[in-house]
């Protein structure tokens, strides 16, 4: 028999809320944090597998992204996941096993009918199925006609987008949205919200960001959901994780000056002025982001480039100095 490498990684679910979403994020992450450039992770997730989760969505009032269920393929935090076996039932894969003379492991908690899933797959989709035969396969039918119906709306929202230029530099022009019925809006929004591999809000979240788009020009409301959040400046929606670090870039003076004796990285103080180096008159330092663009909460954030006590260039606007 051929031996396999083996490697048991513990987890630890701090959160006790939602105990089974927040297990399956951290053995992904675990998963993946294994894994190597171009490599594939495959599960076995099977039939009766998809038709629980797609039981499940339907229980929570998901539309159509979640009773699509899970993908035969799909990126996950830039890694490619794969389920080969979701055509195959469970039962399938246990008879081969079985003939094949094959052990396996049967993890305890999948008898804890605290767990909904372990409660539908153990006390209700046998009773279901001895009423509605075939019902797991009839289940997952249904599953991929949803998933077809998603393509389509992705389509949709692919032509909305390119159609009025809705998003530049991964930013949504609200401009463009606001042109598009409320549906279409919806639709292209979750679409950007997937493109960027972040969770699903809920429908009353999806109703504060449309709020958020029709509000006046003037305004900087900000939208939350989970670890995500929406900010509206200058006519745009900026997205956050709020999980990932904001690694500041270096502007292209900063090779050039970071040998240098006495460099230094400094950060905006208030009231501060400063001159273009091809300009006569100084500016505020505020009056010049905003002329830039650079929305408030990344202002702070803007590394300022000092050799000898002297500032020389600021990250993302070019060669400066104190006026």
């Amino acid at each position: 028999m051929q031996k396999i490498d083996y490697k048991n990684i513990d987890i630890f679910v701090e959160n006790t809320y939602n105990v089974e979403e927040n297990a399956r994020k951290k053995r992904y992450l675990a998963l993946f944090s294994e894994m190597k450039d171009n490599e594939i992770l495959c599960t076995a997730h099977h039939q009766d597998d998809q038709a629980e989760t797609l039981l499940l969505q339907l229980f929570r009032g998901s539309g159509v992204a979640g009773l699509a269920a899970m993908p035969k393929i799909k990126k996950i935090n830039g890694c490619e996941l794969y389920r080969p076996l979701l055509g195959i039932s469970r039962k399938q894969i246990m008879d081969y096993a079985i003939a094949n003379h094959i052990d396996w492991v049967e993890d305890d908690s999948n008898q804890n009918t605290n767990f909904r899933r372990n409660l539908l797959r153990i006390e209700f989709l046998p009773r279901l199925n001895e009423v509605f035969g075939n019902l797991t396969a009839n289940i997952t039918r249904s599953a991929k006609h949803q998933s077809e119906a998603l393509e389509l709306m992705r389509d949709l929202a692919e032509l909305d987008i390119n159609s009025h230029s809705l998003i530049i530099n991964d930013r949504l022009q609200v401009d463009g949205l606001v042109r598009l019925s409320q549906r279409r809006m919806t639709n292209v929004i979750r679409h950007h919200i997937s493109r960027l591999g972040y969770a699903f809000p809920s429908k009353k979240v999806l109703q504060e960001i449309i709020t958020l788009i029709k509000a006046k020009a003037d305004a900087k409301p900000i939208v939350s959901w989970s670890h995500y959040e929406l900010r509206r400046y200058q006519k745009e929606l900026y997205f956050f994780d709020e999980n990932q670090t904001h690694i500041p870039k270096h502007c292209d003076y900063f090779e050039s000056l970071k040998d240098l004796p006495n460099f230094e990285i400094r950060y905006r103080i208030e009231g501060q002025r400063i001159k273009h180096q091809n300009k006569e008159h100084s500016q505020s330092l505020k009056k010049v982001l905003q002329e830039a663009n650079i929305p408030p909460w990344e202002r702070d954030r803007l590394r300022m480039y000092y050799v000898d006590g002297k500032l020389r260039a600021i990250e993302g606007l070019g060669e400066m100095e104190e006026a």
